[in-house]
Parts: C-alpha cells; structure tokens; sequence
C-alpha cells in the first residue's frame, strides 16, 4: 500500500513534465497539425447579426459546403447542470449552456450549405427524458431548433436512444486512461461531428471549450455512478463519478480502463479522458461561443464569486485543440500553459495532452487567425480570475 502511494504521488507530481505518457502511454508528437481559426465580434444573439457573422466565418474557413454536404452531421450541444441551476434570474444561455439561437443557426446554415440530416446531441444531466422535454424545463421551445433547417432532429446520448446498440470507438493513439468507448450509435452514424461549446472557465479542467464539451459523450448507463456491473443500465442514474473519481470501472460490456493504478485525482484524469474521447470520435468543426456567458466556472454549482459576462465573440475551426487555442487566447490566458499555471492551477492542460498525441497545436505562433484580430476582442477572464483567486480557493466541479 505504501508502495502504491509513492508511486501515485510521484506521478501527480511530474504529470505535467510528461505530458501524460504514463507508462505505456501515447508516443509524443511535436508535428501537431495546424489549422486555421476565425473569430468575429458579435454583440448580440440577433438573428440579423448571428446569421451573417458565422456565415462569413465558416465562408473564411472555406465553407460548410466541403464539410457537410450531403451528409450527416452530428452536433454535441453543451447543457451541463440540471435546469434548475442559475445565477439570479438569468436565462441558462445567457450564463452557462450552448445558446439555442446559435444552435439553430448552425443548422440553418449547415442545411444550407447542403447537409442532408442533423442530428443535435446531448446527454442531459441524470435523465433518459427526451431533449425536447430538458429544453421545454430550460423555457425553450424546441421547435426553433428544429425549424431552424429539414431533418433536424434530437438524441439524448446519455443511454442506449434510439439505437439498437451502443457503437464501440477505439481511441488510435491506445488512450491515456481509455483504449476505447461505448458509445450512443449517434456519435459514430455520422459523417461529420461538430463540437459547440460555451467559453467558460472550469473547476476541473480550468476552461472547457470546444473539447472539454466531448466529455459528455459518455452515457451515465455505462460511465455514470449508477451503471451496470455486468452490462448498460438501461436508463442513466447518476453522474460520471467513475470518470472524474475512477472509483469503479465501466460496464463490463464496455473496454475497462488501461490501468486502474493511475492517479484518481479528476484533475488528472478529465483532461485525459476528454482526449480520448475526441481522439476516438474527432471533432471536424468546433464552435465556442461567448456572445454571453460567465466568469468563475462551467455552472451555478460553483462555489466562486459567479458572474455573469458578455464578451461577445465567437470562435470556430475545424481543428480543436488550435480552436481552444484561440479561444484560450481571447480569455486572456496562454494557450502554451501547464499544470501550476492559470488557467491550469490544479490540474493538467487539455490543449498540451492533445498536442502531445498529435491531434494539433495550441502554439498561436502557427496558427493562422482570419477575421477580428484577437487583441480587438480580448475579454480578460484572466484579470478577472486572478481577482477572484486571491480569495478563498474554490470547491471542484463535479457536473461534468
């Protein structure tokens, strides 16, 4: 037992010089692909502005038509955290979920450029309750989503859906913690996948963006703390627990983990898993938006001096680690971070995890920014978080 304790402490201290290649590890790559990112002022959620302001970015980014036309396009959404969580009195999507306006604009444009199905995606907090019926508890209407383009339509990808099983997707690069995933059929029924995040601060991660929003691919019937043994639940109970914590192992119908030694901290394992996961179902065009949001964390849950904010500006690429990059960069933090520094204080860099396995860079320095420059739209989470930290630390996230 002593023995094992050193061991783990020894890796929680050099996690970040080794950047994850924990014995068997991913082999590290320093030929990160490039890719470029646009990013554009928009001050409101107004159709009048949001519509033309993503058109002329994808159009900067060489279209939609060379990515979605007539094929199937599958959209992770960002909902975390039950309906009921708020700050104040605000709408959800004006503090912390994906804006159903920039949803529904993404659609319309995505069926415009020729997509032949969408497909908008979510695993809702702790339920197997249609999407529609989350959003009508969120005072949406589903039906501007859904109207936004033709077939469009929703899957709750938090259990088994509408599919008859669950599509197992390896990882290529053998996986930092998993080699592979059970996962909804939607996820891999698809022809392109898009990632359409909220720019917000994390307790877990230290931001989540277009990446980090991939860990709720992960169905709380096979990864949640109410999962089967043996096999699926067949209906979700309880959050990812296992994921951030590692205090049981998935489904024995799903690939275990590939060495239940590694540290539980969930500051180590979030960032790892979300690069597994988006090794094992890449991201083709990732989308962050911060029109509104909030400074402080990824939800009400958060025990830090919450508050509301609206940089707006959006972000898009079709790679994600140099669209997190960007992203990063707006935020006023450094996209070349590691762990101990902000916004990485406590745990390890998504960006850095993902560059070291080859998925892409987070070096600014070979990226190409197209549009506003990033200086004219900069919006300083990091003042604001280094205010907020000089008092008392804050309590982790644990909604995913």
């Amino acid at each position: 037992m002593q023995c094992n304790s050193t061991r783990r402490e020894w890796l929680w201290k050099t996690a970040a010089g080794i950047s994850g290649a924990y014995l068997a590890g991913p082999r590290l790559r320093a030929d990160a692909p490039a890719a470029p990112v646009a990013v554009a002022r928009c001050k409101t959620y107004d159709s009048g502005e949001l519509l033309p302001t993503m058109q002329a970015m994808f159009d900067r980014l060489g279209g939609l038509g060379r990515l979605v036309k007539g094929k199937t396009v599958a959209v992770k959404i960002n909902l975390t955290g039950s309906p009921t969580y708020r700050i104040g009195y605000l709408p959800l999507e004006d503090t912390h979920y994906t804006h159903p306006h920039v949803i529904a604009a993404a659609a319309h444009l995505m069926a415009k450029a020729g997509a032949r199905r969408i497909r908008i995606l979510e695993s809702p907090w702790s339920t197997a309750d249609p999407v529609e019926e989350y959003l009508l508890r969120a005072n949406w209407e589903p039906r501007d989503i859904l109207g936004a383009a033709p077939d469009v339509e929703f899957e709750n990808t938090n259990y088994l859906g509408q599919g008859k099983k669950y599509s197992r997707m390896t990882v290529p690069h053998g996986g930092y913690i998993y080699p592979a995933f059970d996962l909804n059929h939607s996820y891999q029924d698809c022809d392109v996948f898009v990632s359409i995040a909220k720019m917000k601060e994390h307790a877990t991660a230290g931001v989540t963006l277009s990446m980090k929003n991939c860990f709720g691919m992960t169905p709380c019937t096979i990864y949640g703390s109410g999962a089967g043994v043996d096999e699926p639940s067949l209906v979700p109970k309880g959050g990812r627990t296992m994921v951030h914590s590692g205090n049981r192992q998935p489904s024995k119908s799903a690939p275990p983990e590939k060495d239940p030694t590694t540290p539980r901290q969930d500051t180590w394992r979030v960032p790892r898993t979300v690069v597994d996961l988006i090794s094992a179902r890449p991201i083709h065009l990732a989308i962050v938006e911060g029109i509104k949001t909030m400074t402080g964390g990824e939800g009400p849950w958060i025990r830090e001096d919450l508050k509301p904010a609206a940089p707006g500006v959006i972000v898009a690429g079709t790679n994600p680690v140099s669209t997190d990059a960007v992203s990063m960069a707006v935020m006023g933090f450094d996209p070349m971070a590691v762990r101990g520094t902000p916004p990485f204080e406590v745990c390890d860099s998504t960006l850095k995890l993902a560059e070291d396995v080859g998925l892409g860079t987070r070096d600014l320095s070979r990226i190409e920014v197209i549009g506003t420059p990033i200086h004219d739209v900069r919006f300083d989470f990091a003042a604001i978080r280094k205010a907020r930290r000089a008092g008392p630390p804050p309590r982790m996230g644990i909604r995913g």
